[in-house]
């Protein structure tokens, strides 16, 4: 693999920095951009330009002698008055970035990322390829996956159209050690904090976070150009609950509710919560999600990238281990003796 000069925005996020020492560990010569500087060991790493995805002047200046892009930056939100902020990053500020590297030219390779959800996402129990359809009627009242769509739509065309060199990758929910900002792994904190107090009835999909920062390191050389790569693997929400468990000694709920019951409870907490001047425990739109279907073909990713998923068990124990050591032990539920031999290590 040869030496390559490589911007990336979002390098802060949890992908970012599981994705950045490796690119530093194969040599390439690294340009970290966004609002705020990298801290620790990720700084010494690479040079740091400061702005916007909507600076023009400053993205132009970022891209100054780079021949690859990681576009990572993005925002994570299942609050609907989130969704006008999310389109602006998701799409206005791709579109904008997209411009000034068509107006640069020279780039050898543009790599996204997007999400799973937007295309893999379903009512009843499916397994969804790349060529599904985008699934807006399923997502259409959750911002962020609506947003990620426009996104990836958005992207696709344009590189298309002007025959740039763009590999669009959709890794499913990202869980692993390092979710500093809890972005991707509330799902587990939430479990356990006993915060889910019933059993969704839907099908998770998720991937560790090394293993999809070792599949955006391939892509600096493989995948489809203009094309997308779905990869993680496929539990149900039961399963996924059940494996937590047997890790963290916390209960997995028992209770199952049909799906607008459970949501109608979600909508209920969320009103007290509001009367009380808290935050709700369980955001309803996280209810709704927990009874759909996220299933997905991986095998154009390992195909073309390479993609291999560790053992899952290692995975949610490895995010679990990561999460509890942040915790205060007065805030520990379920089986503290359980909790506290996984803390030890």
């Amino acid at each position: 693999m040869s030496t390559r000069s490589i911007l990336i925005t979002g390098a802060t996020g949890f992908l970012g920095k599981a994705l950045v020492p490796r690119l530093a560990e194969a040599g390439h010569r690294l340009r970290f951009f966004g609002r705020s500087a990298p801290t620790g060991d990720l700084l010494s790493l690479g040079e740091f330009v400061q702005g916007d995805v909507a600076d023009r002047p400053a993205v132009r200046r970022a891209l100054e002698g780079v021949d690859v892009l990681y576009h990572l930056a993005g925002r994570v939100s299942f609050d609907g008055k989130d969704g006008p902020a999310m389109y602006r990053v998701h799409v206005e500020g791709t579109r904008g970035l997209l411009e000034e590297v068509r107006a640069r030219g020279g780039l050898r390779r543009i790599i996204l990322a997007s999400t799973s959800g937007t295309t893999a996402v379903s009512r009843t129990e499916a397994v969804a390829t790349e060529d599904a359809r985008a699934p807006i009627e399923v997502v259409g009242h959750w911002p962020y996956y609506l947003s990620k769509i426009y996104e990836e739509k958005l992207a696709l065309e344009f590189c298309r159209k002007h025959a740039l060199p763009l590999v669009v990758l959709n890794p499913s929910l990202l869980l692993g050690p390092g979710d500093d900002r809890l972005s991707s792994t509330w799902t587990v904190m939430k479990f356990l904090q006993r915060d889910i107090p019933a059993m969704p009835r839907g099908g998770i999909s998720f991937v560790d976070v090394r293993d999809a920062a070792e599949v955006f390191l391939a892509a600096l050389d493989r995948g489809e150009v203009q094309g997308k790569h779905l990869f993680g693997v496929n539990m149900t929400m039961a399963e996924f609950f059940q494996r937590l468990e047997r890790i963290s000694g916390v209960p997995a709920p028992v209770l199952r509710l049909p799906p607008k019951l459970n949501k109608l409870g979600a909508q209920l907490l969320e009103r007290w919560a509001d009367l009380r001047g808290q935050e709700p425990a369980l955001e309803p739109a996280s209810v709704d999600i927990g009874d759909h279907w996220f299933w997905l073909d991986a095998r154009k990713a390992e195909r073309e990238l390479g993609f291999v998923a560790r053992d899952p068990q290692e995975t949610l124990q490895d995010t679990a281990l990561d999460l509890i050591r942040r915790m205060p032990e007065t805030q520990w539920p379920g089986t503290k003796g359980r909790l506290a031999a996984l803390r030890r290590g």
